[in-house]
């Protein structure tokens, strides 16, 4: 069975999801981070899994559902850090991380007996989720990351393997993401978060 990792930020007025400042303030936009990772997490509960971990830089929170290990992130780049989140693992590993919050226990059940990684690809060039039958932190060193070609680099980086590409999906980096995304989950933490900063005046 697949261990689910999830790579987070403790949700930090004016350390997580800063581009969403303007138009929310610092505490509204943690407010908002907080609430996209609540759902990823639900999501990975639901999700059955040999083990659920999350990778946090900082401390964990209310937010934080039972039945997570909670593993530190390392120093150095992104790269680094999700190449150390799987080195972590002895087996299959499927990554996402907390900018997410309409994945579903569907998109993250995932197989490997006729593959040797899953690929999600974001809107923004990224990728949102990454899965290897046989975790090899080498093929995350080195990715340049944060760019409009990181996922495109990412993929090439798999090249020789079988790859299974799951759906592209948007991150939430911008206003305009945080609603389409809202949209896209109507139900979740995340969409009525974003409703009540909005209706109290917040854009």
């Amino acid at each position: 069975m697949t261990t689910l990792l999830v790579i987070a930020k403790e949700p930090r007025p004016g350390r997580v999801k800063t581009r969403l400042t303007p138009p929310f303030t610092p505490r509204e936009a943690a407010a908002l981070a907080e609430a996209s990772l609540a759902d990823t997490l639900d999501a990975v509960a639901r999700t059955p899994a040999r083990r659920r971990v999350l990778v946090l830089e900082g401390e964990p929170g209310p937010w934080l559902p039972t039945g997570f290990e909670v593993v530190r992130q390392c120093a150095g780049g992104l790269d680094e850090r999700l190449a150390a989140a799987f080195a972590g693992c002895d087996g299959p590993a499927l990554l996402i991380g907390m900018d997410t919050p309409q994945v579903t226990p569907e998109l993250l059940t995932v197989d490997f007996a006729d593959c040797d990684a899953y690929f999600g690809s974001a809107e923004d060039g990224g990728f949102w989720a990454l899965g290897l039958a046989a975790p090899d932190p080498a093929l995350l060193r080195g990715v340049p990351m944060s760019t409009p070609s990181t996922g495109a680099v990412q993929r090439a980086r798999l090249a020789g393997l079988r790859v299974r590409d799951l759906p592209r999906l948007r991150d939430v980096d911008t206003a305009h993401d945080a609603d389409v995304v809202a949209r896209a989950a109507p139900g979740g933490r995340f969409a009525a978060q974003l409703a009540r900063l909005s209706a109290a005046g917040a854009r």
